[in-house]
């Protein structure tokens, strides 16, 4: 699997003063996503890239497409895997980033990995703490990287754009679980295997301590 390229992210860019509407655009057939009218799309090899810089923020969008011959994902951990290695490698590649609130979402019917990134390279080059807003999917045929990019001082005045940007991220109804990974079984929930293997003994003990007090009424 190819490794996401950030580098547009380090591109030095200033953020317009002025408020400006997002408007939606197509990455493909079944992503959809609103940019600023201003947007710049790049293509390189087998990556598009989409990029404008917001009202308080800049914002970019990566679609990846995944090599022909890439294997089918069996499981869910297998998905979670593959986002988690996408994760160190945007940490790694940022130098000094730290990642922070790894979380799960759901986009339509796909599941994704949100996650802030923060920067702080003040030591070095005196520049602002920056924070990356990502949001990563992923589908058999292309990883989907959707970044919100801004200076941590700003953090108060994106919201409104940060979540505009975000939530208006759609998918085409072609698009199911199994276009990420195959199989419908899932591994045992926490609760699931306290109850198995925590509350299983437990009533067994019930029922022998049962047992013991009925013999014991009944010899008497």
């Amino acid at each position: 699997m190819k490794k996401i390229i950030l580098s547009l992210t380090f591109i030095l860019f200033t953020v317009t003063a002025f408020s400006q509407k997002l408007k939606p655009v197509k990455i493909d057939s079944l992503v959809t996503v609103s940019l600023p009218p201003n947007f710049q799309k790049k293509d390189t090899l087998s990556q598009q890239i989409y990029s404008g810089n917001g009202a308080f923020g800049f914002m970019i969008v990566l679609r990846a497409k995944n090599p022909v011959n890439n294997t089918p994902l069996n499981k869910e951990k297998d998905l979670n895997k593959v986002l988690q290695t996408y994760i160190d490698g945007i940490q790694k590649q940022s130098g000094k980033g730290s990642v922070m609130n790894p979380r799960d979402t759901i986009i339509g019917k796909l599941e994704a990995k949100v996650f802030t990134l923060r920067v702080d390279n003040t030591g070095s080059t005196g520049e602002p703490v920056q924070l990356r807003q990502f949001i990563l999917l992923y589908t058999q045929e292309a990883t989907y990287t959707f970044q919100y990019y801004y200076e941590e001082q700003r953090k108060d005045l994106v919201k409104d754009e940060l979540k505009m940007f975000t939530s208006s991220i759609k998918l085409a109804p072609d698009l199911k679980r199994n276009d990420q990974y195959v199989s419908n079984a899932k591994g045992l929930s926490t609760p699931v295997k306290i109850g198995i293997y925590g509350g299983g003994p437990l009533i067994i003990l019930i029922i022998i301590f049962a047992m013991i007090r009925r013999k014991k009424k009944q010899a008497a």
